[in-house]
């Protein structure tokens, strides 16, 4: 899937005479997403905005421009927006030891060895091991990696995130042994000792006393990741979490005018963007917008971290992680409403969704607009959809984790919890407000793969045959509207973005063929060029 990438920031000039303007694309089907989802066959643009679309004839004869562009009737839509992606982490995770796909503990200990043998930062930092592609299914421990790397830390992310195994070095480095304590977060143990894996608020302390990749290094890498988003038609990305030591990174960038991504970005509450974010209030400048805080109130369900009502189907003793005080979720929300600023909460669990619902609820009565979003809403009781509708909030969903998911799903939640699971029609018809995003880098950002998960219920590989919970399907209307028009009203940006109308941004992308589901073998990367100060053609 090729496509072509217009995001007009300079003005074209022209010599025309009559009602000129710096671009006409004509001989199209565009995609507008407005309000009557109406399709048209031209626009004129001028300083960067559409001033008029319609039909062929109608823009030829109406308007002139030195530079046309025919799109020989291809599709074109509103430039994509990904709702909940993480630039920075996926930044890292390029600069780690890939862990990705492997199926034991041998198999992590040897790639980790070959990853260690090129990397000399002083410290091992690796991505993606997933306990379920293992013989037992069981959590990892160390005592391979304690023998294999005694005297340098290492510290291995589970792919969802929300999990680390670290060896014995690490564990010091970190202050971590058997009698810690870290409210929010879990140190597992066998037979009563440290077992290497860790969860979720006890990974910050181990961030907190770890070094970071070279800034020189984190830089080239983050523009990496800005090209594989442009490549795929992305020039929105929701940052799901940043903390400020990367809100400072991403500020510079944006001043040196290396950022070309448009970031909306998301401020973990720590002192320093607290204090941040009082003193900027709602912020703007060039590709960047911050008006809002995310909230991590639970773990993943992979690593059985997110807070259930009931115990895990397959470890009773379990019923996974609130990561939060009542207390200090209450305070955050205090403060947004204080300062204007929106909360993104991470919730999966079905406890979690209700716990946040219910303040949610109390809130919006004061004030109905605030747009406080829940992130994932991955596992909502059914009793409780009707909570979604009566509090106005807006759920962000990433249809593209059921197709890793489903294979274990089941075993974590049983059958009959599994039906408020990954249930996005039943958000849609709550709320008729529903974002999409990938959850990058837990998962790819191909927004086909996305598509084909939220309206087939499967993999790029057809997998599994018939589809996954097939009832929650959503439409390609909903899911285009949940990466445009409902992507831009989540982050306050609809007067200007999510759809192709008169007075908006000319952001847009031309599909050589239909934006339609796509197989693993089809799938086709496209390259980016730079011209002219503007981000213009991508090309096969």
């Amino acid at each position: 899937m090729k496509f072509l990438f217009l995001s007009l920031v300079v003005i074209l000039s022209s010599c025309m005479s009559g009602k000129t303007v710096d671009l006409i694309v004509h001989n199209a089907k565009i995609y507008s997403m407005n309000t009557n989802n109406e399709e048209f066959e031209a626009m004129a643009i001028k300083d960067g905005k559409i001033v008029e679309m319609g039909a062929e004839r109608q823009i030829l004869n109406k308007y002139s421009a030195d530079e046309m562009v025919d799109a020989e009737k291809k599709e074109i839509y509103p430039a994509l927006t990904d709702a909940h992606g993480h630039i920075f982490s996926y930044a890292r995770q390029k600069l780690s030891a890939n862990l990705f796909g492997t199926t034991s503990m041998e198999e992590l200990v040897i790639r980790t060895e070959k990853y260690a043998q090129k990397n000399k930062y002083g410290f091992i930092l690796g991505w993606g091991w997933d306990q379920t592609n293992f013989s037992n299914g069981e959590m990892p421990t160390n005592e391979a990696l304690n023998k294999q790397f005694p005297n340098i830390p290492v510290a291995l992310w589970r792919i969802d995130g929300h999990a680390m195994l670290l060896n014995q070095k690490a564990l010091e480095q970190a202050g971590i042994n058997e009698q810690t304590v870290i409210p929010g977060g879990e140190i597992e143990k066998v037979n009563g000792k440290c077992s290497g894996v860790v969860l979720d608020r006890a990974i910050d302390q181990v961030l907190s006393k770890w070094k970071d990749f070279p800034e020189a290094k984190l830089v080239q890498s983050i523009l990496e990741v800005q090209d594989e988003l442009f490549q795929y038609g992305i020039l929105n990305v929701h940052e799901a979490g940043l903390t400020n030591k990367d809100l400072n990174l991403l500020l510079k960038l944006n001043k040196q005018n290396k950022l070309k991504i448009q970031v909306y970005g998301m401020l973990y509450p720590e002192t320093k963007n607290i204090a941040w974010a009082k003193k900027h209030k709602h912020f703007e400048y060039k590709n960047v917008r911050i008006r809002s805080f995310k909230l991590m109130v639970d773990g993943a369900l992979g690593s059985h971290g997110a807070f259930l009502k009931m115990p895990y189907s397959d470890k009773p003793e379990k019923r996974g992680i609130l990561t939060m005080e009542l207390t200090e979720i209450d305070r955050v929300i205090k403060l947004a409403r204080l300062i204007n600023y929106q909360v993104n909460f991470h919730a999966i669990g079905d406890s979690t969704n209700r716990i946040v619902l219910e303040r949610i609820q109390k809130v919006a009565q004061t004030k109905p607009d605030h747009r406080w979003r829940i992130e994932h809403a991955q596992v909502v009781d059914p009793k409780d959809f009707e909570l979604f509708t009566t509090s106005g909030a807006i759920p962000s969903v990433q249809p593209v984790h059921l197709t890793t998911d489903y294979l274990w799903a089941e075993k974590r939640l049983g059958k009959e919890r599994l039906k408020g699971a990954y249930a996005y029609s039943s958000l849609w018809n709550a709320t008729q407000m529903v974002l999409i995003g990938t959850d990058f880098p837990v998962e790819r950002i191909n927004p086909m793969a996305n598509l084909r998960a939220a309206t087939e219920r499967t993999n790029s590989d057809g997998e599994p045959a018939g589809g996954f919970c097939v009832a929650e399907m959503i439409s390609k209307e909903v899911f285009l509207k949940g990466m445009t028009i409902n992507a831009a009203i989540g982050c306050f940006s609809e007067k200007t973005k999510g759809s192709l109308e008169y007075g908006k941004d000319a952001d847009f992308v031309v599909f050589d063929s239909p934006f339609r589901v796509l197989s693993s073998q089809d799938e086709v990367f496209a390259k980016m060029l730079f011209q002219k100060g503007k981000m213009c053609y991508l090309y096969e």
